[in-house]
């Protein structure tokens, strides 16, 4: 009788995604430069899909899937705005959060508060006015007006309470936070740094050292 060789049988070929996932991450953040720039020279309610797609150089197909429709297209703007990163971030998953709480001066984080803002609201600010600008024909932008308005204030009032923790504060807890509120809004940026044409740097630090003005002891 024959006696049957029996080769080695090899193990299954892992796919590798990576490629793939990386692709996939390049047509996202081209998507979303190209929205960017579309949405700031044209508007939100002028801005076309397929002139996204047009601009960034893919197929109309490609833009929702890889994002989705243009309510959600300009809701991941803001949170790429917010975030400083291709995707949201939590709020207190931020380096710069994470390093307010871990510092006990209460005027150094006021420095680190404005260093972070002042970039942010470079991004952020004028696609909020285009969102403030069109939420009376936009359910959907004013509703995440709305979103951002309320988000920024539970925000503040967070930083507020770590101030008073310090103890820092000279005013109540909730004023400090309607200051801080008021004075770091797209809108206030806006008409300094766009209107008034200060350096993001002046910015910075007029934001720091008002608030430790208005707040500290």
């Amino acid at each position: 009788m024959l006696s049957t060789v029996r080769r080695p049988v090899k193990p299954p070929r892992r796919y590798d995604a990576s490629g793939r996932q990386a692709a996939a991450a390049r047509t996202r953040e081209a998507v979303l430069t190209a929205a960017r720039e579309v949405f700031l020279d044209r508007g939100y309610t002028a801005t076309t899909m397929a002139a996204i797609s047009q601009h960034a150089g893919v197929a109309l197909d490609t833009v929702y899937a890889a994002i989705g429709r243009k309510p959600t297209l300009f809701r991941e703007l803001v949170e790429t705005a917010i975030s400083g990163q291709n995707t949201a971030v939590p709020a207190e998953e931020r380096d710069y959060v994470r390093a307010i709480r871990a510092e006990p001066d209460p005027r150094r984080k006021l420095d680190i508060y404005a260093a972070a803002i002042a970039p942010i609201q470079d991004r952020l600010a004028p696609l909020v006015a285009l969102a403030r600008d069109a939420a009376s024909a936009e359910p959907e932008l004013a509703r995440l007006w709305g979103e951002i308005a309320a988000r920024r204030a539970a925000n503040m009032r967070l930083l507020a309470v770590n101030l008073a923790e310090s103890g820092g504060l000279r005013v109540e807890v909730e004023e400090a936070a309607d200051v801080i509120w008021a004075t770091n809004s797209p809108e206030l940026y806006l008409l300094l740094v766009r209107d008034r044409g200060w350096e993001l740097s002046r910015y910075r630090s007029w934001l720091a050292e008002t608030w430790k003005r208005l707040l500290l002891a």
